[in-house]
């Protein structure tokens, strides 16, 4: 019997190929992302210490600023607020007063409606205008003089109320922008702030440490200048003690260094580093006047109270009150001012030393003036 042919088709060798296909495609997405990865942009490094110190230096030096405006705004928004209560007080007076004129001019009207008819003169003090009718040679003829005068009266009183009232309008729209400006300000202080403090949690505890040596380098330094000024003017009083009995005649007419000087200024300087280290220890607080917390104004501004000194709110006003000098000639209780935009203030304690609320997180303490740049220095007059 013949063998029967097969029917079976032979096998396909290419049936591999859809396999080598797929590892080629994988291939080539590997090579493409190897590609990519090659040119992507680098990450940033990460920044050094100092950068941090300065960066973060910088932050509170803005939060500093921004709570400078934060005090003026404030302080501009209790003034206005208390313009606008004054005004509208004083408008509700007007308006009473019109009122009361209204009703003795109705008086008139209705004595004249008893009588029988209203004449037109009873038309005119029950007219919503009665302005309308002022300028009547013929009516006003038929007034007494007592009725004249409340005419007269109420005329005035009405241009009164209505000037009260756009003042007070005008007054509002301005406590309006002064709290937008309030608002504002606040939100900028919370964001340099915030910003800030997530900087510094991002530090390790090495980080950290090598942040503090950095601070205490800083701190080192600001008191060697200290001890340096403090050594200048050591040697410039002594030379002036020196120099007294050469000069002085006994005549007991002598007046001083200048401005500010004196014992009337000594005395008054007494009772401020006296009340300005009693608030040593108590924290910084943006916008805080005391008792329990301050800003570098708020201290300022309580301690000069102290003394029966007003100042006012912000660095960049206590700065204009008083007589500028230099720092070489600094006494106790002159006013120092730091940076270039005077957003810092502290207390000459003498020996180039300064009692300050020095930023958040920091308590009220004593420091070198050099610490921060100085500005310049003013003596409270």
């Amino acid at each position: 019997m013949p063998a029967l042919a097969s029917h079976r088709k032979p096998r396909t060798r290419g049936r591999t190929t859809p396999a080598v296909g797929l590892t080629t495609v994988a291939l080539a997405s590997v090579t493409l992302l190897s590609t990519q990865s090659a040119t992507a942009a680098p990450a940033e490094p990460k920044p050094s210490i100092e950068e941090v110190q300065k960066k973060v230096d910088a932050l509170y030096r803005q939060a500093g600023t921004a709570t400078q405006q934060y005090n003026k705004a404030k302080a501009a928004s209790a003034e206005q607020r208390s313009k606008v209560d004054a005004l509208l007080e004083a408008a509700a007076k007007r308006a009473d007063k019109l009122n009361e004129t209204r009703r003795e001019l109705g008086s008139y009207a209705a004595a004249q409606y008893r009588g029988g008819s209203i004449a037109p003169t009873a038309t005119f003090f029950l007219a919503d205008d009665p302005q309308s009718y002022f300028d009547q040679d013929q009516l006003m003829a038929r007034m007494t003089s007592r009725q004249q005068k409340a005419v007269a009266d109420f005329r005035t009183q009405q241009k009164e109320a209505a000037a009260k009232r756009a003042e007070a309008t005008k007054s509002l729209e301005t406590l309006t922008a002064s709290q937008a400006s309030l608002r504002t300000s606040k939100q900028q202080v919370q964001t340099k702030l915030t910003e800030a403090r997530t900087l510094l949690s991002q530090l390790t505890a090495e980080e950290k440490a090598r942040l503090a040596e950095l601070e205490r380098k800083k701190e080192a330094e600001a008191e060697r200048k200290a001890d340096e000024l403090a050594r200048q003017q050591a040697a410039k009083e002594k030379a002036a003690a020196d120099e007294a009995p050469k000069t002085n005649t006994g005549s007991g007419t002598g007046t001083g260094s200048g401005t500010g000087s004196g014992s009337g200024y000594s005395s008054k300087a007494e009772k401020v580093l006296a009340f300005a280290r009693a608030q040593i220890g108590k924290p910084y607080v943006w916008g805080a006047t005391g008792p329990s917390s301050y800003d570098c104004s708020g201290l300022t501004q309580a301690a000069w109270k102290a003394a029966g000194v007003g100042l006012p709110r912000t660095t960049w006003d206590q700065v204009k009150v008083g007589t500028r000098v230099s720092t070489a000639n600094l006494r106790p209780g002159d006013l120092v001012f730091f940076y270039d935009d005077i957003s810092h203030v502290g207390i000459y304690k003498g020996g180039g030393m300064m009692i300050h609320a020095p930023k958040p997180g920091a308590n009220v303490r004593e420091e070198s003036i050099y610490y921060m740049p100085i500005y310049g220095s003013v003596r409270p007059s």
